[in-house]
């Protein structure tokens, strides 16, 4: 987050955060579908992996929308 951004840059920042959010957990369940299907214990690392990416994704995401609230209830958009 940055000071210097608009209400719209931030809820935009945190749109795109969502974004690869949902990217991450499709990654994930297909990974935890190949481990169901292979029995492979790599597939489970990386869904785990990639779990924890929405996590962070989903944390920016917040962060962003909080401060593009913020910026707009400040009325001056910046």
């Amino acid at each position: 987050m940055s000071d210097d951004k608009s209400t719209l840059g931030n809820l935009a920042d945190a749109a795109g955060a969502k974004l690869k959010e949902g990217a991450d957990r499709a990654r994930a369940a297909g990974h935890e579908v190949a481990g169901a299907l292979s029995d492979n214990p790599k597939h489970d690392a990386e869904a785990m992996e990639d779990r924890a990416k929405a996590e962070v994704h989903n944390t920016q995401a917040h962060a962003e929308y909080s401060e593009g609230k913020r910026e707009a209830q400040d009325g001056d958009g910046h």
